[in-house]
């Protein structure tokens, strides 16, 4: 019997086991075509069939969230009626989150991790093994919170939903680290793709912020998940659900002053955005309230927000879709400012007004309880100030300004600056309003606000706690070995330890029955008082004319250093470096000696997670 044919009647028998193992009840058959598939395929050829059976589920869920909230969306506004309009706004926002959170709570134990955040968090920390669970978790709470009209964008949930889908179907074919990372990340792009019906924006989005620090060879199964859900999303869904902006200018190389102007001004708005939602979030999180009753104060914020301002009811593409067409005044029919003279000025201001609040709308809707992430909202904040800035140069006075262009370049500007991401950006606003046309102004205004935003700040403000903790990959590749490492994993618990009032001749004994370099001296309560190395204790092994009754606590010497559990492997070897050693002693908070940790053991382990990680 050659190799291969052992091969596969090992992994036969394995399949047989677990199949024993698990019962028919557990066995779908579909899993049993996919296991004997796994058993005959190659390698890249499974992988390349999981990204389209990835791709088309996580399509699916895209495209049943979105019709979801369509369809919720289509009942409160068609099939609900009060007597004042206002009452509409008022309770819908509120219940959206206060529902949420109460499913929260009740039915998913209070367990809410969302965002792009979340699925960083997998990748890094937990070998990117997502919770069941979030398959279905985040369609139901996202569903709820946007559909009730909360001001946040269904593509983080969806997202998440997707690359759920991936690490699940990766874990049921036992599939290693890299791949699960692989189909994970292709979950999440055919989310993304079905969401806009943009599968390039779906692999950019990918690349750009899921596996950041991540190296990959094979991103076939990204591209084939994200057409498969772009396809899904084009072939079920109906055009008013669709990310779709059919209505544009040619362009024209002589309004690159404006695109440039755009490009700072979208720049500086997505910091003010960023800015915002990081101290709402704080002074959320610094509330010494129940979560049931953040919620209710963040429902009432926003409920008074969207009677005041109605764009900021929902996602607010319908918004945009209006700035488009040119039906402006639509857009503020329904607020307050219907009862002004419907003049430039007015919507200037009323836009104004919008811009602001939007970031404090969708920051209230997701720290407060609910659920949604950012893509919607930077999307419409940026169609927002780019028209702005159209009707004011219109204003100032300047003729056959690209309005409609600078609305689309606007969105892509700001989304660029709020996410870390110019490449998604342009691609989905290119691919979204078929400007292909466009790339040149898309690049402009998207790289200078990116480069603002990375001015301000390195990393996304979003993500920047969770990447100083090591929490999250981050493109710095040998910070994020080092933060795959535990220090736990290197204190070498059996370290050899004597008492502070033993004499030489126990030291002596203690060397001639260990076969350590190091040794701990500690008092009876097991505190560490000092260290020894054989270096240390030669002389007086050695020499006769040394006194063998000498006690230990005259010959030991301080550590350069003290190491604790909670210290990172990165911090460790910045120690390491600074005093010159090569083993140190740990302890904890009380100085209680825990053991000895060595610089080779953690360089040893870094070099075979290099290797691995290079393969």
């Amino acid at each position: 019997m050659n190799i291969n044919n052992k091969k596969r009647y090992i992994s036969f028998l394995r399949f047989k086991r677990d199949f024993q193992k698990y019962g028919l009840e557990k066995a779908r058959s579909y899993e049993l075509i996919i296991h004997w598939l796994n058993n005959r395929l190659s390698r890249s050829q499974f992988l390349l069939l999981s990204g389209i059976l990835v791709g088309c589920t996580a399509g699916l869920a895209g495209v049943l969230l979105k019709t979801i909230v369509h369809n919720i969306h289509f009942f409160i506004t068609n099939k609900v009626h009060f007597e004042y309009q206002i009452l509409f706004y008022i309770i819908f926002p509120f219940l959206g989150i206060v529902l949420t959170t109460s499913i929260v709570l009740t039915i998913f134990k209070g367990q809410d991790r969302k965002g792009i955040g979340a699925i960083l968090y997998e990748i890094a920390q937990n070998s990117s093994i997502v919770s069941y669970v979030k398959t279905y978790s985040q369609i139901v709470q996202s569903a709820i919170t946007v559909g009730l009209g909360g001001s946040a964008g269904l593509e983080s949930p969806i997202a998440v939903t997707g690359a759920a889908i991936g690490s699940n179907y990766a874990q049921t074919y036992r599939l290693n680290y890299k791949e699960r990372t692989l189909l994970l990340a292709a979950g999440a792009t055919a989310g993304v793709a079905s969401a806009f019906n943009a599968p390039i924006a779906g692999v950019m989005f990918a690349f750009e912020i899921l596996l950041t620090g991540v190296v990959f060879t094979d991103f076939i199964p990204l591209v084939v998940a994200a057409v498969c859900g772009s396809l899904l999303s084009r072939i079920l869904l109906q055009e008013d659900i669709l990310f779709r902006f059919h209505t544009r200018e040619a362009f024209d190389y002589r309004n690159l002053p404006y695109y440039l102007i755009l490009g700072i001004v979208t720049g500086l708005y997505a910091r003010y955005f960023l800015m915002v939602s990081q101290q709402v979030e704080h002074f959320i999180k610094g509330m010494k309230m129940s979560r049931l009753r953040k919620a209710m104060l963040g429902g009432a914020i926003l409920s008074l927000l969207c009677v005041l301002f109605p764009p900021l009811f929902g996602e607010g593409y319908d918004t945009v879709k209006a700035f488009t067409n040119g039906n402006t005044n639509s857009i503020i029919e329904n607020s307050l400012f219907r009862y002004f003279d419907i003049k430039e000025w007015t919507i200037i201001v009323f836009l104004i007004c919008v811009c602001l609040l939007k970031a404090f709308a969708t920051s209230f809707t997701i720290f407060s309880g609910g659920n949604g992430g950012n893509f919607a909202p930077s999307l419409f904040a940026g169609g927002t100030v780019g028209f702005l800035f159209a009707v004011i140069c219109q204003q100032i006075g300047f003729e056959d300004v690209p309005v409609t262009n600078l609305v689309l370049v606007g969105m892509a500007g700001a989304m660029s600056g709020v996410l870390y991401a110019p490449l998604t950006a342009i691609f989905l606003i290119a691919e979204s309003s078929f400007g292909y046309d466009l790339f040149i102004p898309l690049m402009i205004v998207s790289v200078i606000s990116y480069l603002i935003a990375k001015w301000y700040s390195p990393i996304s403000p979003e993500l920047k706690s969770l990447a100083d903790q090591g929490k999250i990959f981050t493109n710095q590749h040998d910070e994020n070995l080092l933060f795959s490492l535990h220090t736990e994993d290197f204190i070498d618990r059996h370290s050899q330890t004597i008492n502070e009032n033993a004499s030489i001749e126990e030291l002596s004994d203690l060397v001639k029955n260990g076969n350590k370099n190091f040794f701990a001296v500690i008092d009876d309560h097991k505190k560490l008082r000092g260290i020894l190395t054989l270096d240390d204790i030669r002389p007086y092994f050695f020499n006769d004319e040394n006194d063998l009754t000498l006690k230990i606590t005259k010959i030991m010497r301080a550590p350069a250093a003290f190491i604790h559990p909670e210290d990172k492997p990165r911090e460790i070897l910045q120690i390491f470096d600074n005093t010159g050693t090569w083993s140190l002693p740990v302890v904890d908070q009380q100085n209680i000696f825990l053991g000895f940790i060595s610089k080779s053991s953690i360089l040893m382990s870094y070099r075979q997670l290099l290797k691995g990680y290079s393969n």
